[in-house]
């Protein structure tokens, strides 16, 4: 047993005079504390180095869940009177971003699109191979606005943001290639920004148009 004074690690008070070697609190309770503080500590980080590689204009705004290893939306804070479940047209199953970036729910997190918001993505199916963006792709990428560009989820695909809107979700099918764009009631997983590319949106006027036209 230790007699040397030593003090608990949350609370800075002491330790019994006789305690074990290895005793860090001065009792269960601050143990608990200390572990929880150490958590939120941990989602805090977390949550700050994931804003520094997403837009403000997406962080800023209330849009965020989380979603399932089956890509289904999930609700950042469960409820235990509601479904764990988030809907893209319900806003009380979203959350802010710090929220959506600490919880443990779920694979990761995603954002909503809403059409008050005039935020379109463009998403690029199976337009990376090998960690190289293929050649389609890529002249759709110089053909538009530089903007906040991201990996999706399974590494193959790439997500384009820019502020603009369109009348309806779009899939656009040809020759095998395979570009959906969505500006409302859909919601998008947020992956990881693909480096050198800015961190804010660009304007991207008749977006659908504009992505019709190039592949």
């Amino acid at each position: 047993m230790e007699t040397l004074e030593r003090v608990c690690e949350h609370c800075g008070g002491q330790l019994p005079a006789m305690h074990r070697s290895d005793m860090r609190y001065c009792s269960g309770s601050h143990r608990v504390l200390a572990a929880r503080a150490r958590k939120r500590a941990r989602e805090a980080h977390v949550a700050s180095e994931q804003a520094a590689r997403v837009p403000a204009e997406l962080t800023s705004r209330p849009r965020w869940v989380r979603y399932s290893a089956r890509k289904v939306p999930l609700r950042p804070r469960a409820v235990r009177t509601d479904s764990r479940f988030a809907s893209v047209t319900d806003p009380s199953s979203w959350s802010d971003f710090p929220t959506a970036a600490a919880s443990t729910a779920g694979e990761g997190v995603g954002f909503v699109l809403t059409a008050h918001d005039r935020i379109v993505v463009v998403d690029l199916d199976h337009a990376v191979e090998s960690g190289r963006v293929l050649p389609w792709a890529q002249r759709i990428v110089d053909a538009l606005p530089a903007t906040y560009m991201e990996r999706g989820r399974s590494g193959t695909g790439l997500h384009l943001w820019f502020r603009g809107e369109v009348p309806a979700g779009r899939r656009i099918r040809k020759d095998g290639l395979a570009v959906e764009v969505y500006s409302d009631r859909r919601y998008i997983i947020v992956g990881d920004r693909v480096p050198g590319t800015p961190l804010e949106l660009a304007e991207l006027p008749d977006a659908a148009g504009v992505i019709a036209s190039l592949v």
